[in-house]
């Protein structure tokens, strides 16, 4: 199935919540399966933290997305869970998956140019917090007429999204299905994320994210992404992967020889990484993460005051086992806040040897359980 995104700008600026205006904001998105009369079978999908609008499909070029399309980007993120018959049913579904504000793959972002001199934003693009994602696609269903969604769902990073939607607008959401998430920032999370944003802001070439005239700082992106990479992928699935040839750099290291094929491994995702991404975009989100709290998102004093108003709600968690970005405990803590709450809720646990990053690899593992949740009542 080829696919196309589409375009929606917003009619007027967007106010971030931590300060700053952006004068015009433009969300790239994609659409799959047919909205149905009275648009009740509508179902959001955020993506996760390096993902883009192009959820299912092919989709072989996106101008807009220049430089960061590449032959990565062209198969769906999720294709094996989108489409006919298939987790999310698109027979049944209309299916809705954008760029983050803040994006590089034609979503407005630090990288698009700015209206008033045409050069990118790069430094004056504003911090981002959860909600203003949530709240720009709140808009995008606005326009597209959608008042209530069947359900929202989402992985990783797309799950905190996937809480705040749920928690924000709960009046336009029955359905909600974290995929490998958490309801709350960790110590480990932290640290490890701040790991990564100093890995980038490090880069002599970052100059304060004002370097799309001259050299990219790609050292410091290719070292963030490696940092976060040993956490998506199982020590066990690296090692089986990574039984190739040992190459060395030669533009990287003075010193230091690769002596091993798990290194040579992370270090090619880590430069094959910053062909595709742009490292403002993925400072952005880095910080929206920091900053990630649900209860301040409410307006209320503790996180037991957050799901009472979601009452009508049904929630479908998932964990994964072998996860170590967002450990099953988590998804554990969200369960007892939701049935403290008097939500209905179920928690699957999905055994997994390819640790956090099942959630893309292995859709006969989650596919019955979403299904049951989407069609079914419970």
């Amino acid at each position: 199935m080829q696919t196309h995104p589409l375009f929606y700008t917003l009619p007027e600026p967007f106010t971030c919540r931590a300060g700053g205006v952006i004068p015009e904001v433009t969300l790239a998105y994609e659409t799959y399966g047919t909205l149905n009369a009275d648009k009740s079978n509508a179902i959001l999908v955020f993506h996760a933290l390096s993902g883009s609008q192009h959820a299912a499909g092919t989709c072989e070029d996106v101008p807009e997305a220049e430089p960061y399309w590449t032959d990565e980007c062209v198969p769906g993120w999720w294709d094996s869970f989108i489409g006919p018959d298939r987790a999310i049913n698109t027979n049944k579904f209309f299916v809705i998956c954008a760029n983050y504000l803040g994006g590089c793959y034609g979503s407005t972002g630090p990288s698009s140019p700015h209206p008033g001199d045409g050069k990118p934003y790069g430094s004056r693009f504003p911090f981002l917090k959860t909600d203003d994602i949530v709240r720009s696609q709140a808009k995008l269903l606005d326009h597209l007429g959608i008042e209530k969604l069947h359900a929202v769902t989402g992985p990783s990073v797309g799950g905190l999204l996937c809480l705040t939607f749920a928690t924000l607008f709960p009046e336009r959401v029955d359905i909600v299905l974290p995929l490998g998430t958490g309801p709350r920032l960790t110590n480990l999370q932290r640290l490890q994320n701040f790991e990564q944003i100093t890995a980038i802001e490090s880069d002599h070439y970052f100059n304060c994210g004002d370097y799309y005239e001259g050299p990219r700082p790609d050292s410091g992106l290719m070292l963030a992404r490696m940092i976060a990479h040993k956490t998506y992928v199982s020590l066990e699935t690296m090692a089986s992967r990574a039984r190739g040839e040992l190459v060395q750099p030669k533009d990287r290291f003075s010193f230091y020889q690769l002596g091993h094929q798990m290194e040579s491994y992370m270090f090619h995702h880590g430069k094959k990484f910053v062909q595709r991404f742009d490292a403002n975009t993925y400072l952005r989100i880095m910080a929206m993460w920091q900053r990630f709290s649900l209860k301040h998102t409410a307006g209320v004093d503790d996180i037991s005051e957050v799901f009472p108003r979601c009452a009508h709600q049904r929630y479908m968690i998932f964990s994964i086992d072998t996860d170590v970005c967002f450990y099953p405990d988590e998804q554990a803590d969200l369960e007892r806040l939701l049935k403290a709450a008097g939500v209905r809720c179920l928690r699957v646990t999905v055994h997994s040897e390819k640790g956090h990053d099942s959630f893309l690899l292995e859709p006969d593992l989650f596919t019955p359980h979403i299904r049951h949740t989407l069609e079914y009542t419970w």
